[in-house]
């Protein structure tokens, strides 16, 4: 008996399958949209390296993210004309994010335009500061935020580390703060202080280390988000100090913290 000749694909099969050459669709999206990044900025002057992800959610849905990594020294006037470029790319491919890497800085480049030259501002202003070690600035949207970012700073010193908290967090310091929502996290050596729960200022987290650290040496400290008091506070000062007075100043700047609020010698 004759066999058959393979047969073409039929069902599911052949469905899937048409509609990819039909539509110019790739099953991996994402791995698609990375591979059209790398193609698109090969080459491009000033750009070292070009990085991307491919996140392959679905057949036919994904998103991928490409960050251009721009060579040491880059004038400013050089890497906001990439932005702007980058900015209309993204604009024209809404699955696939945009990033820049310049003097150690990475951001996010949106299609918005004015969002973009905020964050270039902010970018220029870090990268001018000789506190800042590194950065982080995220656009990331959240439950109807749509104007939400991510900041997160390298700070060479723990009294820089705070200052460069409230600066970027607020009005009137040497950082302009992002319009919109932001969620900002500065570590440095001895610090780790980030917003607080429900993306706000941690005031009284903040109050409680400058009440301690204008009355004694602070070294270490730590203010955290947490879920049940918005801010949890983490002192640590030398052996030497009144501990028990230190903790009185941190927990009366801070009376809506309660037990949230501690703080111990070195070494405990």
């Amino acid at each position: 008996m004759r066999r058959h000749a393979a047969r073409w694909p039929t069902g599911i099969g052949a469905f899937v399958l048409g509609l990819a050459v039909l539509t110019g669709c790739a099953i991996d999206k994402g791995s698609a949209l990375a591979a059209d990044f790398e193609e698109s900025w090969a080459g491009t002057p000033d750009v070292a390296d070009i990085r991307t992800t491919k996140n392959n959610t679905l057949p036919f849905s994904g998103t991928s993210t490409g960050t251009l990594v721009l060579e040491d020294g880059t004038p400013a006037d050089r890497v906001r004309e990439l932005a702007d470029e980058l900015g209309e790319y993204v604009a024209r491919n809404d699955a696939t994010s945009g990033r820049i890497t310049a003097g150690g800085i990475t951001f996010s480049v949106v299609a918005d335009r004015t969002r973009t030259r905020e964050v270039l501002a902010l970018w220029q202003s870090l990268e001018a500061d000789g506190q800042v070690k590194g950065a982080d600035i995220e656009d990331a949207p959240w439950k109807g935020e749509a104007d939400r970012w991510r900041i997160d700073v390298d700070a060479a010193g723990m009294k820089g580390g705070m200052v460069l908290f409230k600066d970027i967090s607020a009005e009137g310091g040497s950082h302009r703060p992002l319009p919109g929502v932001t969620v900002l996290k500065v570590e440095g050596p001895g610090l780790l202080v980030e917003s607080a729960f429900g993306d706000r200022f941690p005031t009284e987290a903040v109050a409680a280390y400058d009440a301690v650290s204008a009355r004694y040496p602070v070294a270490a400290a730590t203010l955290r988000r947490d879920a049940v008091s918005g801010s949890a506070v983490r002192i640590v000062v030398p052996l030497s100090a009144d501990i028990e007075q230190a903790g009185e100043l941190a927990r009366s700047a801070a009376p809506n913290l309660g037990d949230a609020v501690e703080v111990v010698g070195e070494g405990r």
